[in-house]
C-alpha cells in the first residue's frame, strides 16, 4: 500500500528520470530522416508523461481534501511510533498475501529505454505509420488531393508536378472558382497536412502555432482586406460586390438620375434590390447604398427570391480563406519536404522504367538504417572520378566526353583558375571572377578580350586599343578648320601663322 508521501517522492524521481532520459535523447546522433523522427516521438512521449506526473504532484500538493496533511500530522505527531508499526504490519500483510509479486524498480525502466535507444529493435524503428510514397517522412504524399484538385470543375489541368510548386498559390485561383467541391479539396487538403505535420514534427504545437501565427494575422489581413486572393475594394456597397457602377463621384441622386432608367436597372439588378419606379425613385434608392455596406439596408429595398444574403456570403468566403490561411502556415513549415518531394518526382520522372526497377529492388535489398542515411554522409562510389549530377550520382561516362569534362582550361587573368570543359570556360568570361581579374589590371571587361587569358596578351591588346582611340580622337589644331578673307580653307595652325604674320 503505497502513502501519499511516497506517491509524492515517486513523482518527483520519475520526473528526474524522464528529465534526463529526454536530454540523452536529445544528444543522441541521428544520421537518417528516420531516427530524428523516432527521436522526437520518444521525446514526445516522455514529455506528455512528464507532464502527467507535474499534473498529479499539483493535485497532491493542493491537497484539496487534506488527506496529505492528515498524513503528515500523524508521522510527526507523538504516536509516531504506533503509526509506523502500523504500517510495517500492513507491509507485512500484504506481502503475505501476495508473496510471488515484487514490484520492478523504476531504474530499470529506463535501463531499458537507454538500452533501446543505443540498439533499437524492428518495432523501435518503425514508430510511426508512413505511406510508401512518403518515405517515412521525407515526402509529401498528394496524389489523391491532385486528383480532387484537378477534377474541380472550371480548374486548370495540370501535371503533378506543376500541381507540387502551386498546391500552396491557392492566391492565384480566381475567387468564381471557389465554390462547393473547392471548398471540401481544402478539408481534406488541410486535413492530410495537420496530420502529415504532426507525425513528422511531432514536438511542435500545432494548434498553439495556428492561432499564433495564422489566425492572427488572418484577421488582420481579412479586416483590412488585403488578404491574399481576397482582396476587397472600398467605397460603397456596390463596389464590395463587384458591381460595375462606382458612386464614389456622384454627390447627390440627381447627379445619378442623369446616367439613365436602363443604367440605374442594371446596377440596381446588381445589387439585388428593386429596380422598379420613376427615374428619381431608382437614384435615390441606389443612392441610398453610397458607403454602407448591404447587410445594413432594410430587407423592404431588396428584391423578391435573392438567392444569398451578402452577410451569408461574406461568411462563406471568410471561412474559405481562413481555410486557405492555415495552409499557407502548413507550407511554410513543410517546405523542406516540399522542395524534396518535387525533387523526388523529377527525379522518378527522368528514369526509365528498368531504372526504377533497379532502384526499388535496390531499396528492398538495403537495410532500413542504410536506405534511411542522409545522401550527404554517403559516399558514392565513383573510380574515375567523374563530376556529380543534381542526384548526387556520378553522370554516365558518355556524358561526361561528350561535354569535354576531361578537359581543363586554366586562366592567367582569374588567378591560373582552372575551369573543367569548353562549356565553363567561356561562360567565365563574363562572370564575376574573370571581370574582377582585369578590374584589377585596369582594363575594361569588353567583348575585344574575349578567349584572351594571358596578362600580357590583354596588356598589349589594351594598349593597341588605346592607341587606335588616340590616332581616331579629333585634334583641334589639326582637324578644325578656317577660311581666310579669299575664300581659302586652312588649317587652325596654318590660319594662326598667317595671322601673326598679317598676311591675311
Amino acid at each position: 500500500m503505497e502513502t501519499l508521501v511516497e506517491q509524492q517522492r515517486r513523482y518527483h524521481e520519475e520526473r528526474e528520470r524522464l528529465e534526463d532520459a529526454m536530454v540523452q535523447e536529445k544528444l543522441l546522433k541521428k544520421s537518417s530522416v528516420r531516427e530524428h523522427i523516432n527521436s522526437e516521438h520518444r521525446i514526445k512521449d516522455l514529455l506528455d508523461r512528464s507532464r502527467s506526473s507535474c499534473k498529479a504532484l499539483v493535485e497532491l500538493y493542493e491537497d484539496e481534501d487534506g488527506s496529505r496533511k492528515e498524513e503528515i500530522q500523524s508521522l510527526s505527531g507523538p504516536n509516531e511510533l504506533n503509526e509506523f508499526y502500523d504500517r510495517f504490519r500492513q507491509l507485512k500483510e500484504f506481502h503475505r498475501r501476495y508473496p510471488g509479486e515484487i514490484q520492478e524498480p523504476m531504474q530499470l525502466e529506463f535501463m531499458r529505454l537507454a538500452e533501446e535507444r543505443k540498439n533499437p529493435s524492428e518495432q523501435y524503428q518503425n514508430l510511426v505509420d508512413f505511406s510508401d510514397e512518403e518515405g517515412y517522412g521525407k515526402y509529401l504524399d498528394l496524389h489523391r488531393l491532385y486528383v480532387r484538385f484537378v477534377n474541380i470543375k472550371g480548374m486548370e489541368k495540370m501535371d503533378y508536378l506543376r500541381y507540387l510548386n502551386v498546391f500552396g498559390q491557392l492566391y492565384d485561383i480566381n475567387k468564381e472558382k471557389k465554390g462547393h467541391d473547392y471548398h471540401k479539396y481544402l478539408d481534406h487538403l488541410l486535413d492530410y497536412l495537420y496530420n502529415y505535420c504532426s507525425r513528422v514534427k511531432p514536438l511542435m504545437d500545432i494548434d498553439k502555432e495556428l492561432v499564433e501565427k495564422a489566425t492572427k494575422d488572418f484577421d488582420i489581413q481579412w479586416a483590412t482586406g488585403i488578404f491574399p486572393g481576397w482582396k476587397k475594394d472600398s467605397g460603397s456597397a456596390m463596389m464590395k460586390t463587384g458591381a460595375p457602377l462606382d458612386l464614389s463621384g456622384f454627390a447627390s441622386s440627381k447627379d445619378l438620375a442623369l446616367l439613365g432608367l436602363d443604367r440605374l436597372k442594371s446596377a440596381l439588378m446588381a445589387l439585388g434590390l428593386k429596380c422598379g419606379g420613376t427615374l428619381q425613385e431608382r437614384s435615390e434608392r441606389l443612392f441610398s447604398t453610397k458607403g454602407k455596406d448591404l447587410s445594413s439596408l432594410p430587407p423592404a429595398v431588396f428584391a423578391k427570391g435573392r438567392k444569398a444574403q451578402p452577410k451569408d456570403i461574406d461568411e462563406r468566403n471568410r471561412e474559405i480563406a481562413y481555410k486557405e490561411a492555415q495552409i499557407y502556415f502548413f507550407v511554410e513549415v513543410l517546405a523542406d519536404q516540399k522542395k524534396a518531394t518535387r525533387d523526388n518526382v523529377e527525379r522518378k520522372q527522368a528514369r526509365t522504367a528498368g531504372e526504377l526497377e533497379e532502384e526499388e529492388e535496390e531499396e528492398e535489398e538495403a537495410p532500413a538504417s542504410d536506405s534511411d542515411s542522409d545522401e550527404g554522409d554517403a559516399i558514392p562510389y565513383n573510380p574515375k572520378n567523374l563530376p556529380l549530377g543534381w542526384d548526387g550520382k556520378p553522370i554516365p561516362y558518355w556524358l561526361y566526353k561528350l561535354h569535354g569534362l576531361n578537359m581543363y582550361y586554366e586562366c592567367e587573368v582569374c588567378g591560373n583558375y582552372r575551369y573543367r570543359g569548353p562549356k565553363a570556360f567561356q561562360r567565365h568570361f563574363s562572370e564575376w571572377r574573370h571581370a574582377h581579374g582585369m578590374r584589377c589590371l585596369g582594363i575594361p571587361n569588353t567583348a575585344h578580350f574575349a578567349n584572351i587569358t594571358s596578362i600580357p596578351e590583354a596588356q598589349q591588346l589594351w594598349a593597341k586599343l588605346k592607341a587606335n582611340k588616340e590616332k581616331e580622337r579629333w585634334q583641334a589644331d589639326r582637324e578644325e578648320e578656317f577660311e581666310d578673307s579669299l575664300g581659302n580653307v586652312v588649317t587652325k595652325k596654318t590660319y594662326e601663322d598667317l595671322r601673326k604674320q598679317g598676311l591675311l
